[in-house]
């Protein structure tokens, strides 16, 4: 009886929202604001019209030295990219620093002048509210994905639709990244 009643509800449901002119409102990569790494916000709304390079970033990887790539191909793309790194010290703890220390590091080191993202969970209990989006087909609407290690990418489209996630071996300038863009 108690199964007749939910798959009876789940119906209404469905059928209440699939009329014209209500919808269910689902949240868009423009719903997130997060702190920069100098103390601002960056709010995603602002890159509407862009592609948009997500990457979670540690400066004490052996994948460190993509923050080169990820430079020149923000510098070379930026009329219709946007990159925007979150420094993590979920691997080894290969993102020790503080915020100010990470943003000395990629100036310093790579010339970096792409958003950085204050430092945050990629995964785990405390995972940060846009990777739980960006990992979860349940909250994108597009596909699950696992943040292996450092240096993880996720493009979205113009229009914030989460397109592709590449692991940490595919390199910024690969064929693979630019042929999305």
């Amino acid at each position: 009886m108690i199964k007749l009643a939910t798959l009876s509800m789940a119906f209404f449901w469905s059928s209440l929202f699939s009329k014209p002119g209500i919808s269910i409102q689902t949240k868009t990569i423009y719903d997130f604001k997060v702190e920069s790494l100098n103390g601002g916000t960056i709010d995603f709304a602002d890159f509407k019209g862009k592609k948009i390079l997500i990457v979670n970033t540690a400066s004490k990887c052996g994948f460190t030295p993509q923050y080169e790539g990820l430079e020149a191909l923000y510098e070379k793309y930026k009329d219709k990219l946007v990159i925007v790194g979150f420094p993590a010290n979920n691997f080894f703890s290969q993102e020790p620093g503080s915020n100010e220390t990470i943003d000395a590091f990629c100036k310093k080191n790579y010339g970096v002048t792409f958003p950085m993202a204050a430092k945050i969970s990629v995964k785990g209990k405390d995972m940060a509210g846009l990777y739980k989006w960006l990992c979860n087909k349940s909250e994108n609407g597009v596909m699950d994905a696992k943040i292996s290690w450092n240096f993880n990418k996720f493009l979205l489209d113009e229009n914030g639709k989460l397109m592709a996630h590449f692991k940490s071996k595919v390199k910024p300038m690969s064929a693979e990244i630019i042929s999305k863009l």
